[in-house]
């Protein structure tokens, strides 16, 4: 079963490839996605990392979160499903 990794305050210069090389020291890497401006068409500072292991994607937490990338202190996280968070004004659907 894959898990969806959160990764947070990445440098704006990174790629898809440079975040899976990265990814790939802990485990198979299913799928990168660098989330990118509508309106810019430049990367937001954020991606989401798709593991097809639980073991991988905890070993990549646990190494990755705080790293240092670019000068910039990595967050990672297991992602949250966007429903599940709630959404409309203050949280109310």
């Amino acid at each position: 079963m894959n898990k969806k990794l959160y990764v947070g305050n990445l440098p704006f210069t990174i790629t898809e490839a440079e975040l899976r090389s990265l990814f790939e020291g802990y485990g198979a890497v299913d799928r990168v996605t660098v989330i990118m401006d509508r309106e810019t068409g430049r990367p937001r500072g954020f991606a989401f990392v798709e593991m097809n292991e639980a073991t991988g994607a905890a070993s990549a937490t646990a190494g990755l979160n705080g790293h240092n990338v670019g000068g910039r202190a990595l967050r990672v996280n297991e992602a949250t499903d966007r429903a599940a968070v709630g959404g409309g004004r203050n949280g109310r659907l």
